[in-house]
């Protein structure tokens, strides 16, 4: 694994957590138990990885598409 996939899924993790930690745990705060526990590490999981591919295929598509297409597009229209 190199750095950026291992910055990614850093980043995905926090973000499942921060989301688990403001939405369901005050929730279930109260009932919390070894199954419970177990049904929100598999939310932390599933959030995780989900967030892991949408941020690999968004920042692979980017980083393609800003290699193709160098040079072709400007954002002013001067003639410099």
């Amino acid at each position: 694994m190199n750095v950026d996939r291992v910055r990614r899924l850093l980043e995905a993790a926090a973000q499942a957590g921060i989301l688990l930690a403001v939405s369901a745990l005050p929730v279930a705060w109260r009932s919390l138990d070894a199954g419970l526990t177990v049904v929100l590490l598999g939310m932390f999981a599933v959030l995780t990885a989900a967030t892991y591919a949408l941020h690999a295929v968004t920042f692979d598509l980017l980083r393609l598409t800003s290699e193709q297409g160098k040079g072709r597009f400007s954002y002013t229209q001067s003639k410099e």
